[in-house]
């Protein structure tokens, strides 16, 4: 091992150690969280106006602060990005991560602090590496570099602020030196032009050693398979072969994991961390287990909501403290970058609770339930994953929504798929479909019951590289742009076909 790498596993160490520290007192850690945060924000004006000096129990927190939406928040925000000081945070803001989520075109800018970018994202990447490490005591990662696939960053016209992807915004601000570790350089990696840049970071990192991927799933296998094709290499294993794991974020890795296969000769790691342009909230701590570790010392405060309530107009707010394993939650988020009691979208379920540990189940906006049978991402996700494992394929890209009742007929689902390898045969997948999704989900299947409110859904095969074309299109390519999976009405579907 070099002399970096010894030094990064030497600090890597000590990490895990604090991180052992709140996994064995998390509640103490979360009311501790939470009382700096109102500390620190009493003096603004958002804290003023909501009694942040006289909130010192968390039921004091909850009567006197608003659970919001984007929506209700973006006035607090906008006031900031124009500049305007101690508004949700102290002093000035200065950065803005830009998202359009996936259920709307138009843009949000959350918030990015200097405490939130040191605390919660530098410390998380930290972290990751770290639990990474201490799994895995021979790894030489630190000898190689980390393949990082980034955003672009712009300077908002009119204001002093900045705003662009998440992964714009961090890699803008690290130190000069982690451009000995990562590739490509900083240049690259904030080049704006999707096209462009793929084809320089290819220039770059096909020179490199390089050990571990960072990035979104279906972004860095586009990028990964062109690695592939100007190499002429068959496997990335005989380009890269320190390349030993892959840290994969934003979306569900569950449709990609049978491509990541194909191009690898042999098997390498992969671990989930769940990030945000709000926040860091969780990362895979154990080898053996997709399980994400809450991370509860990052600034941020978190609250749940019960998706059973979640419609009511008063539901219930847990803390959590009171938390129940394997139930659905709303996800709400207190943070070091002016978020109060900010509804992010995201639902969660507890696997364990000493530590606490969650899966990501999906989005808030993302299901169907256009005929009450609430389909969550979780369920879509194995019933295809079962799908494809009993017709022998491989899914590239999906999405899908309701096909509406017409006069006396019934609804159905409607599923777009882009295979990379198409299935023995297609009523035996959709019938697979099906039958997992009755399994997994007693509303679909009281639903689908004689097929009196749905029909057997119905399955379009995706011409090759739609997906692709339809976020080209839409000016979506790269970042942390992400393919809607789950709608509730066609809008998606509808213009994906006519490109079909």
């Amino acid at each position: 091992m070099g002399i970096l790498g010894s030094m990064l596993h030497w600090y890597m160490k000590k990490r895990v150690y604090q991180i052992e520290l709140f996994m064995q007192h998390p509640i103490e850690t979360q009311n501790q969280v939470l009382t700096n945060l109102l500390y620190q924000a009493k003096d603004t004006s958002y804290g003023i106006q909501h009694g942040f000096s006289s909130a010192v129990t968390y039921e004091r927190f909850k009567e006197q602060v608003p659970l919001v939406t984007y929506e209700d928040f973006q006035p607090e925000i906008e006031k900031a990005r124009k500049g305007e000081k101690d508004v949700i945070w102290p002093g000035k803001i200065k950065w803005f991560a830009k998202s359009s989520g996936t259920t709307n075109a138009k843009s949000k800018f959350i918030p990015i602090t200097e405490q939130s970018l040191e605390d919660c994202h530098y410390k998380a990447g930290k972290d990751m590496f770290s639990l990474y490490a201490n799994n895995h005591p021979d790894s030489a990662i630190f000898d190689c570099k980390n393949l990082r696939l980034g955003g672009s960053s712009e300077l908002y016209k009119g204001y002093d602020t900045v705003y662009g992807d998440l992964s714009a915004i961090l890699i803008d601000n690290l130190p000069f030196w982690t451009d000995f570790v990562n590739t490509p350089n900083r240049k690259v990696s904030l080049m704006t032009e999707w096209e462009t840049k793929l084809q320089t970071i290819i220039d770059h990192v096909t020179l490199e050693d390089v050990g571990s991927l960072t990035g979104v799933p279906s972004w860095m296998m586009v990028l990964l398979q062109r690695i592939l094709q100007h190499t002429r290499h068959e496997y990335l294993d005989d380009l890269w072969p320190n390349l030993e794991v892959f840290f994969h974020g934003g979306i569900s890795f569950t449709p990609y994991a049978e491509q990541y296969k194909t191009i690898f000769k042999e098997n390498i790691n992969y671990y989930e961390i769940y990030n945000a342009s709000e926040g860091f909230f969780g990362v895979q701590d154990q080898s053996d287990s997709k399980d994400l570790l809450l991370l509860l010392d990052y600034g941020i405060f978190y609250e749940f909501i019960p998706m059973d309530e979640f419609f009511n107009e008063n539901p219930t707010v847990l803390s959590l403290e009171q938390v129940e394993l394997h139930r659905n939650y709303a996800l709400v988020i207190s943070t070091n970058g002016g978020l109060w009691r900010y509804i992010i979208g995201d639902t969660v379920k507890f696997t364990s609770k000493f530590p606490y540990r969650v899966v990501v189940t999906g989005r808030t906006k993302h299901y169907i339930n256009a005929f009450g049978e609430e389909l969550m991402i979780e369920n879509a996700e194995n019933g295809l994953k079962f799908a494809c494992e009993s017709t022998d394929a491989i899914l590239h890209e999906y999405t899908a929504a309701p096909i509406y009742m017409e006069g006396k007929g019934n609804g159905a689902h409607q599923w777009l798929i882009e295979f990379k390898k198409q299935p023995i045969s297609l009523e035996i997948f959709m019938q697979k479909l099906d039958e997992k999704l009755k399994e997994l989900n007693s509303d679909y299947e009281a639903k689908r019951y004689n097929d009196m409110t749905l029909r057997m859904p119905e399955i379009v095969v995706a011409k090759e590289n739609l997906f692709f074309e339809w976020m080209k299109k839409r000016n979506k390519l790269g970042g942390q742009n992400k393919i809607p999976r789950l709608a509730n009405d066609r809008e998606y579907i509808d213009d994906l076909l006519e490109l079909q």
